[in-house]
């Protein structure tokens, strides 16, 4: 089905106001909202997370006295339970809101590692939260689509939050934004640098999306195995909490967290207590092409957020920057004379190989692995 169906039959609803974090399944979805309102505007915002997007709908509910929809991958279901248990639920304050969700790991299908357990859950966590839903299927009509959505509305009406769970492939956009940035280099280039920089005791903690499948190719292009690398393959954000904790734990090995921009933004009081702990062996790449690319492509929050003063003002003594090769090599190798905690942002351009595979070892065997080589 179109997307552009759901945003007008939205907008006949008096649903006006749109935000939330792209997904893959609604890539349509977002493509729409990007080629009709942009990523910044009166009617459509990029949240740095989804519990963020639930508080920018209950804002414009409470000034409007309209519900507004919420975009999101399911594992981002996480993110919304405390506003949605504390703040949008009916024992609260009645909040109507549209979650669209992208179902991740419906089982029965085949999807990665880090979908299963929450594409299992996810309308059983609906259903614990109260939250009705309707199931949007590639086969779904535009009149059976017309019918369920005005089954939800009755839920909005009553004020409280519904959800239209999406299959893949369920939604589809005739528009096709020419997402970009304008950089030069690309991530995979960046990626490969860090790695001859780095030495043999090093360790990495690599983020989730495209970033950890090039490091774990480039290591397969090199002749290397992967015990030095904890691909964080789910948990958005995350990432360099956990190289804080391992940097701490090992302070003899220098510790590589290479992040993303995306990432970075969905969980902005990581910077803050990195740098307040400020651990000497700790090096926080955050490789920025300003787009949640993995997912699509749609533009990230942040526009032109400085990331190095963020990190400055968070107590970060070192911080560096790179937009070419040659300035990459010259950051890393300056990072040989610097202490700890170093901030490197390195702009990149979107995108990557088309052939690019995904890891051939499981979690756990990447876990085991990486885990037997930091006791190494």
């Amino acid at each position: 089905m179109l997307a552009s169906v759901l945003l007008d039959e939205c907008l006949k609803a008096g649903i006006d106001f749109f935000t939330g974090v792209p997904d893959s399944f609604l890539k349509g979805l977002c493509d729409e909202l990007y080629g009709r309102f942009g990523t910044d505007s009166a009617a459509h915002i990029v949240a740095h997370n989804e519990g963020g997007a639930i508080g920018l709908c209950a804002g414009h509910y409470l000034a409007s006295g309209r519900p507004a929809l919420c975009y999101m991958q399911n594992s981002g279901l996480g993110n919304t339970v405390n506003p949605l248990t504390s703040l949008t639920d009916p024992q609260v304050y009645s909040v109507p809101c549209l979650l669209v969700i992208g179902w991740r790991g419906e089982p029965g299908t085949k999807d990665e590692p880090q979908h299963i357990k929450q594409g299992a859950v996810t309308l059983s966590q609906l259903d614990l939260l109260g939250i009705p839903y309707r199931i949007l299927s590639p086969d779904t009509t535009e009149d059976d689509f017309r019918g369920l959505f005005s089954e939800l509305l009755e839920a909005l009406r009553a004020q409280k939050p519904a959800a239209l769970v999406i299959r893949k492939g369920a939604l589809q956009s005739a528009l096709k934004p020419a997402y970009g940035n304008g950089a030069a280099m690309a991530r995979e280039e960046a990626a490969g640098l860090i790695l001859e920089a780095s030495g043999p005791s090093d360790c990495f903690v690599s983020t989730t999306g495209k970033l950890s499948r090039e490091i774990f190719e480039l290591r397969e292009a090199r002749g290397e195995d992967h015990r030095r690398d904890f691909l964080t393959v789910g948990s958005m954000g995350h990432a360099s909490m956990i190289a804080l904790r391992i940097a701490e734990e090992k302070p003899d090995r220098r510790v590589w967290c290479l992040d993303g921009d995306g990432a970075a933004f969905m969980h902005l009081g990581s910077l803050p207590l990195i740098g307040r702990r400020s651990p000497k062996n700790l090096v926080h790449v955050i490789i920025n092409n300003g787009a949640h690319e993995t997912v699509g492509g749609m533009p990230v929050c942040s526009r032109a957020l400085n990331l190095r003063e963020l990190a400055r003002a968070a107590g970060y003594p070192r911080i560096l920057a790179a937009d070419s090769p040659d300035s990459l090599r010259e950051a890393l190798s300056s990072l040989k004379a610097f202490e700890g905690p170093v901030l490197l942002e390195i702009r990149c351009a979107c995108g990557a190989r088309a052939n690019l595979g995904r890891p051939t070892t499981t979690p756990l065997q990447n876990r085991d692995a990486f885990m037997d080589f930091l006791r190494s």
